[in-house]
């Protein structure tokens, strides 16, 4: 895990290793990360670690004051290297996880989504804001819908290869359908050049052929937020945990499954 430009042979290894099981590039870049600060703790190669070491750099990541989300994090890519690239089934053994202590999401009142939505700086945002919203969307699941996920018919999105490489379908309110459709006719058309109108982003990012960042759309919402004057500071995913908790709500009082996004969609 030599941290000059040639890669080793145990990283290419590792990296076959990975790519072979499909693991995202953000994964397999973390996992590198997590090995070559294991090397440079143990000031050699991880191949060469004892049982010993192992526990003593998991004590050293405790005592520096990491937090149990990034300690877990960088043991469970020096695992991998420990289990599948190595096959050192006994050094992986001595890798261990803390729990985390579970905390509840924050969640926003209806009437925060509601001025988060009215306060959005554009079509394009409010379009993005309500399908986080609305349908309970990841910040991902948004910025990489296309024309021909979104069936009208039916009234439902299909997303693609989301968490978990899953494929789900979720509902498509009415409301949510007339603000995407307005969308669709007043969205840019210089990325559709040669795209079959089925393959078009949703919501195309500065590289034409390319969506929209996870972390522009966050941006979106933080300028909404603010607009709104929310005094709670929130990450974009609280609004979908919002549509849970506001659909349960909804469920317990004996009314439909829709969480009233209709209400909350009214400016």
């Amino acid at each position: 895990m030599s941290d000059t430009n040639t890669v080793s042979p145990l990283r290419q290894r590792m990296i076959e290793d990975m790519a072979a099981r499909k693991l995202n590039p953000h994964t397999q870049r973390g996992h590198i990360y997590s090995c070559k600060r294991f090397a440079a703790w143990l000031k050699r190669s991880p191949d060469t670690a004892t049982a010993d070491e192992v526990r003593l750099f998991q004590l050293h990541l405790i005592e520096s004051g990491m937090s149990i989300c990034n300690r877990n994090r960088i043991m469970t890519g020096v695992r991998f290297l420990f289990r599948v690239t190595l096959r050192r089934h006994d050094l992986a053994a001595e890798v261990w996880h803390i729990k985390e202590p579970e905390r509840l999401p924050p969640v926003l009142s209806p009437e925060e989504v509601k001025r988060v939505l009215t306060m959005a700086t554009s079509l394009k945002a409010r379009a993005m804001l309500t399908l986080a919203y609305g349908c309970g969307l990841r910040a991902g699941e948004v910025v990489r819908l296309r024309a021909g996920d979104i069936d009208s018919a039916q009234k439902i999105i299909r997303i693609v290869q989301s968490k978990g490489r899953k494929d789900r379908h979720v509902m498509l309110p009415p409301e949510v359908l007339k603000l995407l459709r307005q969308w669709w006719k007043a969205g840019p058309t210089a990325s559709n050049n040669g795209v079959a109108p089925e393959q078009r982003w949703l919501f195309p990012g500065r590289s034409q052929r390319q969506p929209l960042t996870t972390r522009q759309f966050s941006r979106l919402f933080k300028e909404a937020a603010k607009a709104a004057g929310l005094r709670k500071t929130v990450p974009l995913h609280s609004l979908r945990h919002s549509f849970a908790t506001h659909l349960l709500a909804r469920a317990r009082q004996g009314h439909s499954r829709d969480p009233g996004v209709a209400r909350t969609f009214q400016a």
